[in-house]
C-alpha cells in the first residue's frame, strides 16, 4: 500500500500544466480522454513511478468545480493510493459507515472513489493495477515522460482543526492504524505517509502540502523564480498547495 498519485484541482488548466511541467521538468504532460466521464480535463505528470495530475472543469456543475467553488480557489482534491486486492478492501468497507461514490473494473485497473464527506480533506480512492507496477490512468509509454527535477511523491499533508478526527477517518478508509508522529498523527503506507496536522485556519479539512523526493533542488528553485511562484526555501505554492521538496 503506498501513494501512487495526487490530484489537484484548478480553474485554469492551460497555466498550470505550463506551471507544473516548467517546475517538475516534464517535457510533456499525459491528457486522459477517459476523463470527461467526469466532466473534466486534466494533464498528468510521471514522477518516478509515482504520478501528479491537475483537473480543470470543461462542463459546468462538476464534482470539481463545486470544490473549487465551496474553497474559493484551487486545491488538492484526491489522493490515490494503490493497495493489493481491492475486492478484500471493498468487503472490509462494507462493515464501515464510508459510502462508496464512483467504481471502476477494467480487469487490469480497478479503483473506487470514497466520499469525502466521510473521508473529510480530499477524496480518497483504492486502486488494484495488475501488473503492480503499471499505472493504466498515466496512458501509454508514461515512463518516457518522466520529470527530470523530482522522482517520487512522498507524503501528502492534511490540515484541519482536529487532525486526529481527521486521521481517524482515514485510517477507518485504508483499514491501517493511525499513528501520532510530534504534534501530528500519520498514516505509514510503505514509501509514503498521509500526515494529519492542526490548523488554526482550517475552515474544513484539507489537503495542503505535498512531499516530492527531488533530484534537482537548484533547478526546482530557478524554475519557481522564473515563473514567479511563491517559495520559501524548498517549499513552493502551486494551486494553494505547498509542495515540499525534499
Amino acid at each position: 500500500m503506498r501513494i501512487r498519485q495526487v490530484a489537484l484541482a484548478a480553474s485554469d488548466l492551460e497555466k498550470t500544466d505550463a506551471t507544473l511541467r516548467h517546475l517538475l521538468g516534464c517535457d510533456e504532460s499525459y491528457p486522459d480522454p477517459e476523463i470527461i466521464y467526469f466532466g473534466l480535463d486534466n494533464r498528468l505528470y510521471t514522477l518516478g513511478d509515482t504520478f501528479l495530475e491537475v483537473v480543470s472543469p470543461a462542463q459546468p456543475n462538476t464534482a470539481a468545480g463545486r470544490f473549487i467553488d465551496r474553497r474559493g480557489g484551487d486545491g488538492g482534491y484526491m489522493v490515490i493510493v494503490q493497495i493489493e486486492n481491492l475486492a478484500q478492501e471493498q468487503a472490509r468497507l462494507v462493515g464501515t459507515a464510508i459510502r462508496t461514490v464512483f467504481a471502476d473494473d477494467r480487469g487490469n485497473a480497478k479503483a473506487i472513489h470514497l466520499h469525502p464527506k466521510d473521508v473529510p480533506g480530499a477524496i480518497p480512492s483504492l486502486d488494484e493495477m495488475t501488473p503492480a507496477e503499471s499505472w493504466l490512468w498515466a496512458g501509454d509509454g508514461w515512463e518516457q515522460r518522466a520529470g527530470r527535477y523530482v522522482r517520487g511523491i512522498l507524503a501528502v499533508e492534511i490540515r484541519s482543526l482536529d487532525p486526529k478526527a481527521t486521521g481517524l477517518c482515514w485510517a477507518e478508509a485504508y483499514g491501517i492504524e493511525l499513528m501520532q508522529a510530534g504534534n501530528g498523527w500519520r498514516l505509514e503506507m510503505g514509501e509514503s505517509d498521509i500526515r494529519f496536522v492542526f490548523d488554526a485556519a482550517a475552515v474544513a479539512p484539507a489537503l495542503m502540502a505535498i512531499d516530492f523526493d527531488a533530484v534537482d533542488l537548484s533547478a526546482i528553485c530557478t524554475a519557481a523564480d522564473n515563473i514567479g511562484l511563491e517559495r520559501k526555501g524548498h517549499i513552493v505554492t502551486v494551486c494553494g498547495v505547498d509542495f515540499n521538496f525534499l
